[in-house]
């Protein structure tokens, strides 16, 4: 299965508290930090409600 690299490259400051929430689910908690997900449909869903907010790049293995 593929994985997903996510990085925060905006803040949080200013975004809903809902928005917060799932930046925070994702692992995130710094501006530039990376982590790396499963690539599942419960990422991608999350990942579109914070799309303004991280960068994402597929990782085949």
């Amino acid at each position: 299965m593929a994985k997903l690299q996510i990085k925060l490259v905006r803040s949080t400051i200013g975004t809903t508290p809902n928005q917060k929430k799932n930046v925070q689910a994702l692992g995130l908690r710094k501006r530039e930090q990376v982590v790396i997900k499963e690539d599942n449909p419960q990422m991608r869903g999350m990942i579109r409600k914070v799309s303004h907010l991280v960068e994402v790049t597929e990782i085949a293995e």
